[in-house]
């Protein structure tokens, strides 16, 4: 029987996020009924409950989560009741031109729960990145739910599923850095703390890490920057000299911009060594443009990347990068600012908004 639970909805653009009864259907063939334990609070829901995402309202937020599957649809066979699972957005469809060369990470094709959840009134909502884990249970495929050691607390498992993977990802998996390679981090909120907890673990010999707010350089530091910037008042030519004099005058051999603005694609460009890396998991807003003389764009080499959701496999990075964690070897309790209440959304939204937290992490 379809069950109703509390969830938090942003109903139209800038609105506050409001705490509702929702209803959550038994789930369909190739879904899954989740029953959330933690969800962190991530910019990406900000961006929903703004209308930057696009303007399908009412939004059921979320989607940084982990849980018990407590049900399962027809034809589900990767997961079933009682598993602890990592939801994420990139549900594989094995079908796209993608999956069918292999690479299964760059799918153009993922999937979501067919039926919809609803407001007690039949409004359909739609759940952020087909997740919507602010609320007690949600409705997700099957395909959306990845497995892993329930020895982890949900409270830090659950920010694999965007944030802290889009990091790690973006260093490891999209940067390819390796031992002894140099790195510098634009922008260290969750993303880019996490591009920096991933290099440490790749052996990176110098991570740069660069920042405006001095406490987030803090942590950095505790998350492995071997090197810090604040780079209030410098522009691109100071932040660049700046990650030269720690990398012998080259620059380094991978940035990653955690920020995703023109100013700091530009250090990133800049601040790279010839031949190296820039990668972009920062999300830029859509009235964003950059330009670039097309011959510096030559004439420096090198790969520019854009890293989507750290360019991960859920299937093969999330139990990875948690039996790390409890190895002693990934500090995912770092990223976990305060725990709340499911009715604290809206302030932790303020919070995030001065750069007061890495991240809020809602327990149900």
């Amino acid at each position: 029987m379809p069950q109703t639970v509390r969830g938090v909805i942003a109903r139209s653009k800038q609105s506050p996020v409001e705490l509702v009864d929702i209803v959550v259907p038994d789930p369909g063939p190739g879904e899954a009924v989740v029953r959330v334990q933690a969800c962190g609070v991530c910019h990406t829901d900000l961006h929903y409950r703004e209308g930057g995402i696009n303007d399908d309202f009412p939004f059921l937020l979320g989607h940084e989560a982990a849980g018990i599957v407590e049900s399962v649809g027809e034809g589900v066979a990767e997961v079933q009741p009682g598993d602890f699972v990592i939801l994420n957005w990139r549900a594989v469809c094995g079908q796209c031109r993608a999956c069918r060369r292999g690479r299964p990470q760059y799918c153009f094709a993922t999937h979501n729960a067919t039926q919809k959840m609803t407001l007690t009134d039949g409004t359909e909502l739609s759940p952020a990145l087909g997740i919507g884990a602010f609320a007690d249970k949600t409705l997700v495929a099957a395909g959306q739910c990845t497995k892993v050691d329930p020895a982890a607390p949900a409270t830090v498992a659950g920010l694999l599923g965007c944030g802290v993977m889009a990091g790690i990802g973006a260093a490891i998996n999209t940067g390819a850095v390796g031992r002894g390679d140099s790195i510098a981090v634009i922008g260290c909120g969750g993303v880019g703390a996490a591009a920096v907890a991933g290099a440490r673990l790749a052996g990176a010999a110098k991570i740069i890490a660069i920042d405006l707010d001095d406490r987030k350089l803090a942590t950095a530091v505790d998350l492995g920057a071997t090197h810090t910037i604040n780079s209030t008042g410098q522009d691109t030519d100071g932040v660049v000299d700046a990650i030269r004099a720690v990398t012998d005058g080259f620059g380094a051999d991978i940035v990653v911009d955690a920020v995703g603005r023109p100013e700091t694609y530009k250090q990133a460009f800049y601040g790279r060594d010839l031949a190296g890396t820039v990668v972009l998991v920062g999300v830029p807003t859509p009235e964003l443009t950059l330009e670039l003389p097309l011959i510096d764009v030559f004439g420096r080499g090198g790969s520019l990347k854009s890293s989507w959701y750290g360019d991960c496999l859920p299937s093969r990075d999330f139990p990875m990068l948690i039996d790390i964690y409890l190895q002693g070897r990934l500090p995912l309790d770092t990223f976990v600012s305060e725990t709340i209440s499911i009715d604290e959304v809206e302030a932790a939204f303020e919070k995030m908004h001065h750069g007061q937290v890495l991240r809020s992490v809602v327990e149900l």
